[in-house]
């Protein structure tokens, strides 16, 4: 009986030395939040087949990444306002990405593209990785990025993106443009 106590006495100090080990030796994990920089990503683009990487599209421009899915109804409603802000601001420098979390078909995805009249980027990621990535609790979920890349403004749920007060913030982030 001692020799089955002491053996779980070894394993109990293991898993409590990998723990300790864990935390201070193991990666940090940041949140996703304004003031820091926006997380790479990588997502397929829809009209091009081409894979993209978020920094590197996004690099030097003022950028909306809104993550979002077909069947989500808030983000039916939010489309036609990030549409009116990229209309108005896309030709002074604003890219908006937006990136699908629908795990089908990519002519779903195109079909919603062209339903909405959407002329942003679109990419979609089938494995939803990106929410992971993201640290989002649902969709639609949207960080405003400034030129750096850092998160100037994150939005849960839908949002008003082609009102006037949001178009002055991303005017101000385009330099007055």
């Amino acid at each position: 009986m001692s020799k089955q106590w002491t053996m779980v006495a070894a394993v109990v100090v293991g898993l409590a030395l990998g723990a300790v080990a864990l935390v201070k030796f193991g990666p940090r994990l940041e949140g996703v939040e304004v003031g820091k920089r926006a997380p790479n990503f990588t997502a397929v683009d829809i009209q091009r087949g081409d894979s993209i990487s978020l920094h590197k599209a996004s690099d030097g421009r003022v950028t909306l990444v809104n993550i979002w899915a077909t069947y989500c109804i808030p983000c039916r409603d939010e489309m036609p306002a990030m549409e009116k802000l990229y209309q108005e601001l896309g030709p002074k420098g604003l890219r908006i990405i937006a990136i699908s979390v629908d795990e089908g078909n990519t002519a779903d995805v195109q079909q919603f593209v062209k339903d909405y009249g959407l002329t942003f980027d679109v990419l979609q990621d089938k494995s939803g990785d990106i929410q992971k990535v993201f640290q989002t609790t649902g969709v639609p979920e949207s960080f405003l990025l400034d030129r750096k890349g850092i998160i100037v403004k994150k939005v849960i749920g839908s949002h008003p993106w082609g009102s006037p007060s949001n178009q002055r913030i991303v005017a101000d982030l385009l330099g007055g443009e």
